[in-house]
């Protein structure tokens, strides 16, 4: 059953919709570097994921049609009928299905870091770990995978506010979208998401490695691939670029499909 996420917009009232969806583990302070240089142009609407922030914790397990059909419930509450959707690691697992499943609602897709498919035994122990000692105990080597070394010790208040994000996440929460992780296989829907999609991978990422996008683009027929500099979050490490890669798949300022290559890896379908 859907939920009610708590969610936040800011942009003009008459702009184009855009909804942010985060990463396992974040709240709205993910898309911190984004909503002021993406809310010039979209009215921003930025969401916790179930179980994490300031939404609803239901009981798991949760799945991938669980978290999309929150999604689906917010467009319905904010009375948008299409919406622009952007989704980092969970949120563009998120995003795939919501593309795959309910295409009459997504117009344009973004796809950060993410992968249609992980193997499933790590995500059942995080699960459990979790269950047993709460986020604390798995929030410093989440946080190590999102940043590189060199960014994470430069900007050490930041890696610090997003351990704590981390380990302020409800452990039934965290849990439970693991386990959506966990049993998720995003490969066959690929090929029938019609919506154009960006497809963004950080070089440095251990999580999700470059590897993981460029299966995506492959098989997604209106897709490119764009390869940025930093790990997980590139959101935060290549905010400027990452900014504008999705300024302008969403159609603002230059084109993407007329952009300047010579910094990134595209591939055009």
């Amino acid at each position: 059953m859907s939920v009610d996420v708590h969610h936040v917009a800011q942009g003009p009232p008459q702009a184009p919709l855009l909804v942010l969806s985060g990463s396992l583990g974040s709240t709205l302070e993910m898309w911190r570097p984004q909503i002021e240089a993406l809310s010039r142009d979209f009215r921003v609407v930025c969401y916790d994921t179930r179980g994490h922030g300031g939404s609803p914790v239901p009981p798991g397990p949760y799945s991938l049609a669980d978290l999309g059909g929150d999604v689906l419930r917010l467009l319905d509450r904010i009375g948008a009928e299409r919406a622009h959707f952007a989704g980092l690691s969970l949120g563009g697992m998120t995003g795939m299905w919501l593309a795959a499943h309910a295409p009459e609602r997504i117009d344009r897709l973004a796809l950060l870091c993410t992968a249609p498919k992980l193997e499933p035994e790590g995500w059942r122990r995080r699960a459990a770990t979790v269950r047993e000692q709460g986020t604390g105990a798995v929030a410093a080597g989440v946080v190590q995978r999102w940043f590189t070394p060199g960014y994470a010790e430069r900007e050490a208040g930041v890696a610090e506010r997003m351990r704590a994000m981390v380990a302020g996440t409800p452990a039934e929460g965290y849990a439970s979208c693991c386990a959506a992780i966990e049993h998720m296989d995003l490969r066959p829907d690929l090929p029938r998401i019609a919506a154009p999609t960006l497809v963004v991978a950080g070089a440095e990422d251990p999580a999700t490695p470059p590897d993981h996008a460029e299966r995506i683009a492959a098989a997604v027929p209106r897709s490119r691939l764009r390869r940025v500099e930093g790990a997980h979050l590139a959101s935060w490490e290549s905010a400027e670029e990452v900014n504008g890669l999705l300024r302008a798949h969403f159609g603002a300022g230059e084109d993407v499909e007329g952009g300047d290559t010579r910094t990134a890896t595209e591939k055009d379908r």
